[in-house]
């Protein structure tokens, strides 16, 4: 009824009423420790080598899908070497053309962020510019148009996407806690205006990292995390590699994120899940592992089975280098099954997803 008030009071005043939001296809959702999608338990059924799979979100990170360096010092470092320039429309349209076969293999989801994460794999200093907000807080359209094409097709996939809003290096952009506060809110109105159902918050990536602001660090970044939920979303935040959450997140958190980066012994990873779930203010939730930067698909033993047994969902981070053909996370980015280790872990998720 509201809306159609609205759209009442437009045409009164001689605007034309907003679109209505597509139908959405996807919808994601959490029973106890596990994911559903529509209602039905992800990979419903299924188990692997005596690990029960059902209910897991077998993920990867993409967060560079969306994009750009507003910094004209820098943003020739990730020229094509086809074109010899930077151009984010192509990276889109090359990410959006590479989703299905990641589909195809057995991916639920991906993580993508509003503010990117390192172009180089890992560095100490930001000099670029990548945000999908302005200092005061407010959205960037060519950055949330890229992205409504990412989700839209997401949508259509039937993949889940983890949805990062800050990231270290690039939070300063934003001028104080109220342009954060703000940016965070534009981002819920943005998703709440298109009606998506197929998005989980990351509030921001690994929290106990180089913030600048308060609210973003791990003391009180429990208060975004309830002002996400407070909006409908399935929310939480991540901590560094080998890091366990800390109760305040636990206690808001719908879902605990952690990242296996730097935990070389693959049985610290199953320690890791038994110290989440022993957390005062833990309950029945998914343990979910978005980012880990360690490989060894050919072993009987590694970081993506080792988090199966646990029965905690488990993310392929693949930071590579910039030259078109090595990992996801270095623009610019080959977003297809390009390299033996991509091909490696998409064929050992098609194995354990059974799809």
């Amino acid at each position: 009824m509201k809306s159609i008030a609205l759209a009442a009071l437009l045409l009164a005043a001689g605007q034309a009423a907003p679109a209505p939001p597509k139908p959405r296809q996807t919808r994601v959702s959490i029973q106890g420790d596990a994911f559903r999608i529509n209602g039905k338990p992800t990979y419903a059924g299924r188990a692997w080598q005596g690990r029960k799979i059902e209910g897991l979100l077998l993920n990867s990170r993409m967060v560079q899908g969306i994009f750009d360096d507003l910094n004209p010092d820098t943003a020739g470092t990730w020229a094509y070497p086809d074109t010899k320039t930077w151009d984010p429309e192509r990276n889109t349209r090359e990410f959006v053309a590479a989703m299905p076969e990641w589909r195809r293999h057995g991916l639920l989801a991906f993580t993508i962020d509003l503010q990117g994460g390192s172009p180089q794999g890992y560095s100490q200093k930001q000099p670029w510019h990548n945000s999908a907000f302005t200092e005061t807080g407010d959205l960037r359209p060519a950055y949330m148009a890229r992205l409504e094409r990412i989700l839209d097709r997401a949508d259509e996939l039937g993949l889940v996407a983890i949805l990062g809003i800050f990231y270290f290096g690039q939070d300063e952009r934003l001028k104080d806690e109220a342009a954060v506060v703000r940016a965070f809110d534009a981002s819920l109105d943005w998703l709440c205006a298109r009606a998506y159902t197929n998005v989980l918050l990351e509030v921001n990536n690994e929290c106990n990292v180089r913030y600048d602001h308060a609210i973003l660090k791990p003391d009180r970044v429990h208060e975004l995390i309830e002002r996400g939920k407070t909006r409908g979303f399935l929310s939480g935040t991540s901590y560094g590699g080998g890091a366990v959450p800390k109760e305040n997140v636990v206690r808001a958190s719908d879902f605990l994120l952690m990242h296996g980066n730097g935990v070389k012994d693959p049985a610290r990873i199953a320690e890791m899940v038994r110290q989440a779930r022993a957390v005062p203010g833990y309950r029945p939730m998914p343990v979910l592992f978005n980012e880990d930067d360690h490989f060894d698909f050919d072993k009987p033993m590694n970081n993506f089975v080792v988090a199966l047994s646990e029965h905690a969902s488990w993310g392929y981070f693949d930071p590579g280098k910039s030259d078109y053909q090595d990992g996801y996370q270095c623009p610019p980015v080959n977003w297809g099954l390009s390299t033996d280790r991509k091909k490696g872990f998409f064929a050992k998720l098609k194995e354990i997803s059974g799809e």
